[in-house]
Parts: structure tokens; sequence; C-alpha cells
């Protein structure tokens, strides 16, 4: 294949995706030297617009820069394509003379990428890398963009049981993740002992109870004077709605696009508060939402998470060669690998945080899971045990 190569990011930007994207580029100069490689600006919205830019004889040097760089450099997007947007864009695919499509992002990629192979019957090879902070792709043992997001929200919760060490109370951070609680759940991984927090750690794995969570808090305060909690935005509680549906009132939730009840923000944060200065009066109690700052953080940018990404972009480019397919990153017991899987085996599934990675009391993590992550983000900083 030396024709045209046609690469594009989707989803919400992460501080290494731009390594999956020169490390495709590059790959795809020595592999097929000659061959022409377009990036679509803003997914798949570029190719139906034919809103390209050609990054064929883009100085390598300045390609290493934007791989250091967090974000979407061609810009990305949330648009979910049904059968007639895919039309469109493979109708676009053909104008461009594509011989490939790579589409770096998660499960909603996949499914474009799997319903676009369909439609083109073999006509352009389909690829599919992975990427996200939720970490939530099957057939992946973690995926680019999780490690330097953990490592954010490892260090955020370390800090702050530090500071209430120094002034008790209570803190909750919420931490994005809709269906899966990798994220939540990393914010365990610098605990210096059984003391320090988060003490409770709630995902959406498991159903919450608001009625539970102040029982919790209760308890954590008399243990240990404080209490440090780290709240997935997407738990729900046993009927099986968002947490927010429960504590927010139905006029004022608000939805996406695609109809998803938005999971954090302002009206989260208000219902926690409210719920802790009714169910604990008095006591000195902070509620934050992270928000987007863990997944493109420019000051967390792990090395091998960024080395994992770009290795990712060169492995999506032997997948076009072979005919299209998704790379999954597979852990051998020494070192990550990127592995060719099907598109259909990852495309539109949701990868869930094993039962065995948490306690059975809820909102504690059991020791495989505290492996897990300790593994992917082992601590960076060695600190001492405050006198309190």
């Amino acid at each position: 294949m030396s024709g045209t190569f046609v690469i594009a990011q989707g989803g919400g930007p992460t501080a290494v995706i731009n390594q999956t994207l020169v490390g495709a580029v590059l790959e795809i100069r020595k592999r097929h030297p000659g061959a022409r490689v377009l990036g679509s600006r803003h997914g798949v919205r570029g190719i139906r617009d034919g809103d390209y830019v050609d990054l064929s004889d883009t100085a390598e040097e300045q390609l290493r820069l934007i791989g250091r760089t967090p974000g979407a450099a061609l810009g990305s997007t949330r648009d979910k394509p049904d059968a007639a947007y895919c039309d469109v864009v493979l109708k676009g695919l053909q104008k461009a003379g594509a011989d490939a499509f790579i589409y770096v992002g998660g499960n909603d990629t996949a499914g474009t990428q799997e319903i676009l192979a369909q439609a083109s019957a073999g006509r352009i090879a389909f690829v599919h890398a992975p990427k996200t902070i939720d970490n939530d792709l099957v057939e992946n043992d973690h995926t680019p963009g999780f490690i330097s997001a953990a490592e954010f929200v490892a260090g955020a919760f370390m800090s702050v049981d530090l500071d209430f060490r120094a002034l008790p109370g209570i803190y909750v951070g919420i931490v994005m993740g809709r269906h899966a609680g990798f994220l939540t759940a990393a914010s365990a991984a610098w605990r210096l002992d059984a003391d320090s927090g988060p003490h409770l750690v709630y995902v959406p794995e498991r159903a919450f109870s608001a009625e539970r969570f102040i029982d919790d808090v209760k308890a954590c305060l008399a243990r240990h004077r404080r209490c440090v909690v780290a709240v997935s935005e997407g738990v729900s509680t046993a009927d099986g709605r968002a947490l927010v549906e429960s504590l927010v009132p139905p006029e004022r939730l608000e939805r996406d696009q695609h109809g998803n009840v938005k999971l954090s923000g302002s009206d989260l944060t208000a219902a926690l508060e409210h719920a802790l200065a009714e169910g604990l009066p008095g006591k000195r109690a902070r509620v934050d939402a992270l928000g987007y700052l863990p997944r493109g953080y420019v000051g967390a940018i792990s090395e091998v998470d960024a080395d994992e990404a770009f290795r990712a972009g060169a492995f999506a480019v032997e997948v076009a060669d072979q005919g299209g397919g998704s790379v999954a990153l597979r852990y051998n017991g020494e070192r990550t690998v990127p592995a060719k899987v099907a598109l259909a085996a990852v495309a539109a599934k949701t990868r869930h945080m094993p039962d065995d990675f948490l306690k059975p009391d809820v909102n504690h993590l059991a020791e495989p899971g505290l492996a897990y992550l300790r593994r992917l983000v082992p601590a960076k900083y060695s600190i001492g045990k405050p006198f309190v």
C-alpha cells in the first residue's frame, strides 16, 4: 500500500493521543515512502466536509513536538455516526482516494470503524487505534491516556489527604468515568498506609446509596478524624439510574446531544454538598469535580504512556497493511505489547473493573485492584509520614 492514508482523532482528548498520531505518520513514511497522509480535522466530520491537513511533508521535528503536546492536534468530535452518516464518510474517503483510514479513539470510534468496514467490503483498510482515560476498552490490558490521567488522580488525592490531615474535615473528589471505575480507583494508587486517603472509593460497578454514603463518612470520621472520598461521576443507584438523576430534580438535569445525562459539574457537586450538609450538619466539607483536568494535564504526562501511545500508532499501520482491525495493548508479564484484534471484538463494548478488584463492602479496593493500578501507576514521590 503506497497511496493515501487518512488519520483522525475522536472522543475526549488525552495527554498522549498525539503520540499515536505521530507514531502512525512516521511509520507510514518508513513502510510506504511517498504515500500521502491526510489528517482529518475534527474526526469523521472532517472527512464528511473534506477538511484535511496534509501531513505528508511535515518535518519530523515538528511532528515530535506535536507528539509531546496534550490535546488532540487534529481536533476531535463527539459525533456518533449512524449508517447514513457513515455512508457520507465512506464517500468522503473514496473522494480523497483513501487506501486506509486510521481512527484514534474509544469504543464508539471502534464502532464507527466497524460500520465503515462492513460498508466498504474491503476496498479500504479501517483501523481503530485505542485511546481513552476511562480504560474501558475490552481486549486491552490498559489504554493509552489512562496512565497519565491516573497519575494526575493519584497525585491529587495523595495531596488532598495531606491537606486534610493538617485541617481535618470531609473531602469528596468527583472523577470522570461514566461506566467504568478504573480512573476513580487510581485515587488509591499512591496511598501511604492504611490511614491514608482516599478512605472511601465509589465506582459505577457497584450500586451507590446516599444513606449508606453518609453512614460510611460518619464511620470514617470516627476512625481517622477526616474523610477523603473518591466518587466516579457515573455511579448509579440500585435502580440503575445515575446518581445525579437521583439527587437532581428532573427539570434541572442537563443532557448532551446524544441524550446522555451530564454526570459531573455544578449540579452533582451541589447535590453531594447538600447531602453532606443534611447528614453531617456543622462538619467542614468540600466537594470538587476534577473535571477535564486529569485527561490532558501537561504536568502529568507519563513517559511509559507516551511510548505506548506512539507504538500503538506505529502498529496501526501494520494492521492497515493486514487489511484492518483494532489495535489492543496486551501485557505479557514483563511489558506491554500491541496486538491486532477484530473491530467487532471492541466496537461499542465496555470493559468494567473486574469484581475481584473491589472488596465486598463496596467502597474499598481489594489487593488485585491495587496491584494492577500500582503496576501501571507506581508511586513517583518519596514523602514522609506526617506527625498528625
